[in-house]
């Protein structure tokens, strides 16, 4: 069987998104496990890792998604696991042979350095798994080059095969191959794939922002999936926000009081994706059934405008398992871009 493991060199480079990637291109058929879960979620007071849901969801994958992960907190896996017998839990996750359920996908945490004190950082990963490396580079020109090297002269001290790096997120993306992928190649570095930033990957549902918040959706579900580009804070006069260019921008997320009536009403007026109503307030009834009948969702919560405005400004948009559309979309976007056959084979 094959076994890869996905890395990246810093946080939400994507590497989630191009395993993602790689499962439809692969038709489905990998096996997929992140041994140390770096986003913690609960279901039914069983711990799992999100991007362990996600992939289970998604690809239909055999096994509940907590058996992908060996753990969360670095104090309880210190006292679980030495390093042998981390090592020894990591080979039982491996499928048997017989299994032919397609390559082994192994997503390490969100940086190179996540897990490194236990043993289940990217590197440490493929040394135990006896598993070509791969990581995820993103960001600037300057600074995903400064990455790529650094990580050829850091991986290259620790045994472990780097099988090529994936440059993500790239504006330009035929001028960085034509100027940086041959010099890259003389640093000794493969680079199996750069691949295009697509701005509507960067935008949240409307959902999964109602699930970040604990919202209550009073209204609108049917549009639930719909993407959130923008984020007004209506905390000024109606009149002052619709003068505002900001306000006119498309699939706007408005956070306002619940009490602020004129504010909601001037939103449906608008391109608005959803109204985040703060401070657990409910507009009037009137207000909520014209809402209804514009199809516009409302989001209760029980949050201050500043509180809220706070925590959407911090919330990673994520892939989530309905969103059907983005993750169509990486498929066809690293099946165009990424040398899926090598990654995957080493061939």
């Amino acid at each position: 069987m094959d076994r890869v493991v996905i890395g990246s060199t810093s946080r939400g480079a994507g590497k989630t998104s191009l395993v993602i990637g790689l499962g439809k291109a692969l038709r489905g058929r990998l096996a997929y496990r992140k041994p140390f879960g770096d986003r913690l979620v609960y279901r039914r007071k069983v711990a799992r890792d999100s991007d362990s849901v996600l992939l289970t969801g998604v690809f239909g994958l055999a096994g509940p998604p907590e058996e992908t992960t060996i753990g969360f907190e670095h104090s309880k896996l210190r006292y679980m696991y030495d390093e042998d017998g981390r090592k020894k839990r990591l080979r039982e996750m491996v499928p048997p042979d017989e299994a032919d359920v397609g390559p082994l996908v192994v997503e390490a945490g969100y940086d190179l350095t996540c897990g490194a004190s236990v043993h289940l950082d990217a590197v440490s990963l493929a040394r135990y798994l006896n598993a070509r490396l791969v990581l995820v580079v993103a960001g600037a020109e300057s600074a995903a080059l400064d990455e790529i090297a650094f990580v050829k002269k850091y991986v290259a001290t620790r045994e472990a095969t780097l099988a090529g790096v994936v440059v993500n997120k790239v504006r330009d993306p035929d001028a960085f191959r034509e100027t940086w992928v041959p010099e890259i190649g003389k640093w000794g570095v493969t680079v199996l794939g750069v691949v295009p930033y697509r701005e509507e990957l960067t935008h949240p549902s409307v959902g999964y922002v109602a699930d970040r918040l604990f919202a209550k959706v009073l209204t609108g579900e049917a549009n639930i999936d719909r993407p959130v580009k923008n984020v007004f804070i209506g905390a000024m006069s109606a009149d002052s926000a619709l003068r505002s260019g900001l306000f006119k921008h498309p699939g706007k997320m408005i956070i306002t009081g619940g009490d602020r009536t004129d504010m909601v009403l001037a939103a449906l007026e608008g391109d608005t994706a959803c109204v985040v109503l703060t401070n657990n307030v409910v507009p009037p009834a009137n207000i909520v059934a014209r809402a209804a009948e514009h199809g516009v969702p409302l989001l209760l919560v029980s949050q201050d405008t500043y509180q809220v405005a706070a925590q959407v400004d911090n919330l990673e948009p994520l892939l989530v398992a309905n969103e059907t559309a983005k993750i169509e979309l990486l498929g066809k976007i690293v099946g165009e871009s990424v040398k899926v056959g090598e990654l995957v084979s080493g061939t």
